[in-house]
């Protein structure tokens, strides 16, 4: 049921112009607590910058971004602003595309970084929470030994996703979580990004080029073109949409039979 209490991000009118080019000319959409929410959209429509605008990484040129309660670009550089900032950016977790991991870190050492940053916790608990995100993420325990270089390229997303989840996040931001995998380790990716949504009540926001990840684990697409919200909704309507953008995108590929939550397809 969307609702200003479900709601957990709120983008109200982006616009981003790097010079004289507008990249975002007004974009507005809403995402829903205890959802799997994917962006898609055309080489060049900015889809990693409104990630970064929303996370607090790049001011937009106007327009405004609440999330989790706070606005992210409302009164810049105030102290109280400052202290709101530092508190929200506890609340959620980031996935880079490249996962960036500490290269010199272990993977149980890149884990705990947040956990020894912002919490006061003593080193048995801190093993102890760093064993379990591993096990959340679907890493065997010896992996937390290991250098990210000695991992293989699945098992290095998902120790970046048990460093993103540390501090237990009430939302996870994805950027191409999938790019570079190949198909079975990345439907098995698919699965537990499912499962934090289904099984631990996460929120989830991904950028995506991966049908596959699309159509078999989100609830909702958000398509951009030419700098506005193109389309937004279920990814079998986006499927049916005539428009000729979205035709070619999912050329050849059956719209799926609607799903009740949390029984997610992830057939191809």
């Amino acid at each position: 049921m969307n609702s200003p209490q479900n709601t957990v991000l709120l983008v109200r009118d982006i616009v981003t112009r790097f010079g004289t080019h507008a990249v975002h000319r007004g974009i507005s959409f809403s995402v829903q607590r205890g959802s799997l929410v994917g962006m898609i959209g055309a080489s060049g429509t900015g889809k990693s910058v409104l990630l970064r605008e929303i996370i607090g990484l790049h001011r937009p040129s106007s327009g405004q971004v609440e999330l989790l309660g706070c606005e992210m670009w409302d009164e810049t550089g105030s102290p109280t602003h400052a202290a709101r900032l530092a508190a929200v950016r506890r609340r959620f977790g980031m996935m880079f595309q490249d996962g960036a991991l500490f290269s010199s870190l272990t993977v149980a050492q890149n884990v705990a970084v947040a956990l020894r940053e912002h919490t006061s916790l003593d080193d048995a608990l801190i093993d102890e929470l760093v064993q379990l995100r591993l096990h959340q993420a679907g890493l065997p325990a010896e992996a937390a030994h290991k250098l990210p270089s000695e991992l293989s390229g699945g098992m290095r997303k998902r120790a970046a996703i048990a460093r993103a989840i540390a501090l237990e996040p009430e939302l996870l931001f994805m950027d191409e979580p999938t790019s570079g995998l190949d198909p079975i380790t990345a439907r098995g990716f698919d699965r537990l990004v499912r499962s934090l949504v289904d099984d631990l009540g996460l929120t989830v926001f991904l950028v995506t080029h991966d049908l596959d990840t699309l159509i078999g684990a989100t609830d909702r697409v958000i398509a951009l073109a030419e700098g506005r919200v193109l389309a937004d909704g279920r990814v079998q309507d986006l499927m049916r949409s005539q428009d000729p953008w979205l035709s070619q995108y999912f050329l050849g590929r059956t719209p799926p039979a609607a799903q009740t939550k949390g029984e997610p397809s992830y057939g191809s």
